[in-house]
């Protein structure tokens, strides 16, 4: 009884052993690697930000003695603004001074011809758009300024800077880090120049809107 006990007690002790040789034989046992996911942070919008900007516009002047006709040419310039974001909605204010090549000419009721140029454009606007985390629709709207020249063969003509309006809209795109790129549209109006004889008659208003689209890219601080 005692061999036979003894016998068994063997037999398990060396099972034991043999067991634990052949776990120490296998490959360790690892958990698997799962891959994180990046970090994405939503995009900003508020600071300050500088940028340029340019394009081109279309639109009609109209001398009282003459009929509508058209102008259009390129703008490029440079802008300005601050946004200030509350949750998803973003208020803001923006500037811009742009060169213009806006300009037409006709000989409808003027012979000789006559023909307005928008020689220079600048806008003070708010802005008020609601972000989709990286890209931005808005509305805007405010002041315009700029030059509006009447000339033309034997006139002395004449030339001021002229206060109006601006109303559009448009999307800004979150491209990268502090980045931004946008397209807009502007419609201007910047009323009229008194220019009376200079331009042919005693009473002689030039008016002038347009249509301004344009992109640009702003670098936000």
């Amino acid at each position: 009884m005692k061999r036979i006990l003894f016998l068994g007690v063997s037999l398990a002790i060396l099972g034991a052993m043999l067991g634990h040789g052949d776990a120490a034989d296998l490959p360790r046992r690892y958990d698997p690697i799962v891959p994180k996911a990046p970090v994405y942070l939503p995009a900003p919008w508020s600071g300050f930000y500088l940028g340029v900007n340019g394009g081109g516009g279309f639109g009609q002047s109209r001398w009282t003695t003459s009929d509508n006709f058209n102008v259009s040419g390129g703008l490029i310039g440079g802008t300005a603004g601050y946004n200030w974001q509350i949750g998803q909605a973003v208020l803001g204010m923006e500037g811009d001074v742009d060169w213009s090549g806006i300009r037409g000419r006709t000989t409808v009721g003027c012979p000789l011809r006559c023909q307005t140029d928008n020689t220079w454009l600048a806008t003070v606007r708010g802005r008020l758009g609601y972000s989709f985390d990286r890209f931005m629709p808005y509305v805007t709207g405010g002041v315009a300024f700029g030059d509006i020249k009447a000339s033309g063969p034997l006139l002395a003509g004449a030339s001021n800077t002229e206060t109006g309006w601006t109303v559009g809209a448009g999307i800004e795109f979150a491209i990268y880090m502090n980045w931004t790129a946008k397209a807009e549209y502007l419609y201007v109006d910047l009323g009229k120049l008194s220019c009376g004889l200079a331009c042919g008659a005693v009473t002689n208003d030039v008016k002038f809107h347009s249509n301004i689209a344009r992109v640009g890219v702003n670098y936000r601080f």
